[in-house]
């Protein structure tokens, strides 16, 4: 119990020591992507946008999909997808990639997983002014129910993080991941209903079962609960979406904890 209640003071002691590290690492990050970008920020909003446009033609009008305000539809789920894709992917390597400062001084390797996750949080935000943008646009207006949307959003990110601090763990030990992974968020992503509402896949019992295991599917229903449909999730709802956040946040903390003793040695 002692040496618990020692490893949590040197959690947070460490945590708040270089959490302005974590802050300029993100910030860092977001320097570099937009540096040579004409655009810069704002294409944050326009490549939600754009993409919206592009898979609203094909959905609705080639392969008529019946849903509501489809647009709308699509780019709120698709906007928190991207989020958990893009801090999930730039997790992976993370590690493998701040190896040369890994070597050199004494960081909590944890910090870089947690650093991605927070630069695409950063991103998804910028992202949300395309999301109200065709919200409007369609007459989808916003109402107190779209404050709750914080809620999803904290919930996605801490699953985000748990998930994160796992693949960047296992990545050190099997570099193959990096290409495994991009198949499986192809998979994952058609497994959540983003494109589709979930009422076209409750007569296929095996894919709708699958789907009901995904912590994603979760997030994104209830985001658009909150932002669309005017609705608040109930306690159920809540109860699920935070259980997946703190099983994933606590499976990832001890996994990467077993695993990073010996990045070292495979950096």
């Amino acid at each position: 119990m002692e040496n618990s209640k020692t490893g949590l003071k040197k959690f947070i002691y460490d945590f708040k020591r270089y959490l302005p590290l974590l802050f300029n690492l993100a910030s860092k990050d977001i320097k570099v992507k937009y540096r040579r970008s004409v655009l810069g920020i704002a294409w944050s909003i326009l490549n939600p946008l754009l993409t919206m446009l592009v898979l609203t033609q094909v959905f609705q009008m080639l392969l008529r999909v019946q849903v509501e305000n489809f647009a709308t539809y699509y780019i709120v789920g698709s906007s928190l997808w991207a989020f958990f894709s893009e801090s999930t992917s730039l997790s992976l390597s993370s590690i493998l990639g701040a190896s040369s400062l890994i070597k050199k001084v004494y960081i909590p390797k944890y910090m870089f997983p947690l650093e991605k996750c927070i630069f695409a949080m950063i991103n998804y935000l910028f992202s949300l002014i395309a999301v109200f943008l065709v919200m409007i646009i369609q007459g989808v207006y916003p109402t107190w129910t779209t404050l709750l949307a914080v809620l999803p959003i904290l919930y996605c990110f801490v699953f985000c993080c748990g998930f994160s601090l796992i693949l960047s763990a296992v990545t050190v030990y099997f570099r193959d991941m990096a290409h495994l992974y991009s198949v499986l968020l192809t998979v994952w992503m058609y497994l959540t209903p983003i494109l589709y509402p979930i009422s076209l896949i409750q007569d296929k019992p095996i894919i709708y079962n699958i789907v009901k295991l995904n912590p994603m599917f979760y997030y994104v229903e209830y985001i658009r609960d909150v932002m669309m449909y005017n609705t608040v999730p109930g306690i159920r709802d809540n109860l699920i979406c935070i259980g997946f956040a703190v099983v994933f946040l606590a499976l990832g903390s001890l996994i990467f904890k077993k695993c990073e003793g010996k990045f070292i040695l495979h950096i």
